[in-house]
């Protein structure tokens, strides 16, 4: 896989979209991912994470039909959770950068946000942290104290 592009957040959506990319890419080919991305963004209203957190169950039941997405209703399920969760945190702290930032560093950051949102593990976390601009180790240091644990 391909270094990813680091952005500046400007928006949820974008946090949000970049999360969605991770959880997609867990279990699941990032060529597929990519091949899907463009559908799965519409799908998800160009990841308008306030419109995304009040997805009903029926829209999820929907997606679910969807062939312009990745049909896993887990997935999409932990989707609209995740949007809820960066909504709920960014009203918590001013900003859902600042809520990224609460914590004392990169080792710090990694539990509480596989506690908060869904699907997201040490990769899924290591990935969303770099490509959204937050201080992470170095991939090649990260990866080799992985591998020891």
């Amino acid at each position: 896989m391909p270094e990813p592009d680091r952005i500046q957040p400007k928006r949820l959506g974008d946090y949000l979209e970049i999360m969605t990319k991770a959880v997609f890419q867990s279990g699941i080919s990032w060529k597929v991912v990519e091949s899907k991305w463009p559908g799965i963004k519409e799908a998800f209203r160009d990841f308008d994470a306030e419109a995304v957190s009040e997805t009903s169950e029926q829209a999820l039941d929907d997606l679910c039909q969807d062939t312009r997405v990745i049909r896993n209703r887990r997935k999409l399920s932990a989707i609209v959770s995740n949007a809820q969760r960066i909504v709920g945190l960014d009203e918590e702290h001013g900003g859902f950068q600042k809520y990224l930032r609460s914590h004392d560093d990169f080792t710090a950051t990694v539990p509480d946000i596989r506690k908060q949102f869904k699907f997201m593990g040490d990769t899924g976390i290591y990935f969303f942290l770099y490509v959204v601009g937050e201080d992470v180790p170095p991939h090649d240091e990260w990866f080799a104290s992985r591998k020891s644990k």
